[in-house]
């Protein structure tokens, strides 16, 4: 098991998200609904969409947060940064230190106001990145972590 865990502000931050992204689960009830305005469908169609709807988003913005919190940590060695997430499909990943290209942090609005920052660095192939890291820690990781990539290119 990784040691370390992302900031415990990523479950209500991830909740908001959640929840304003999580309203597009109600375009098909409200289509519908004006379908049954316009006598095209019944409106038991529009309310069981809304109820299943309803019942999805409740899931995804009450339980999953805390679930997808538990289950992220990671860890930054001399060696690399290994990752592990995911709640059905689990994915350990490690970036060798002497891959990463680039680094760099990211903080969008949601993020900002809970006083998050997120570490993405990248390689050759793609990239990967670290959410929810409180502001300070994610700018010491990411001089660290240019700092190793620095110390291993100097010595080849």
């Amino acid at each position: 098991m990784l040691e370390e865990r992302i900031h415990p502000n990523a479950i209500p931050a991830w909740r908001l998200q959640f929840a304003l992204s999580g309203l597009f689960l109600f375009i098909p009830a409200a289509f519908l609904y004006f379908l049954h305005t316009k006598e095209v469908v019944a409106l038991e169609w529009a309310i069981g969409t809304a109820i299943i709807a309803i019942i999805i988003y409740t899931l995804i913005v009450t339980f999953l947060p805390q679930l997808r919190w538990s289950r992220w940590s990671y860890q930054v060695s001399d060696k690399g940064i290994q990752m592990r997430r995911g709640i059905i499909w689990v994915q350990h990943t490690e970036v060798p230190i002497n891959r990463i290209q680039h680094v760099d942090t990211r903080q969008g609005p949601i993020y900002r106001s809970y006083g998050l920052s997120v570490i993405r660095f990248s390689n050759a192939a793609t990239s990967h990145e670290i959410p929810a890291l409180e502001e300070d820690l994610s700018q010491e990781l990411k001089d660290k972590i240019t700092d190793m990539v620095r110390l291993v290119k100097e010595d080849v």
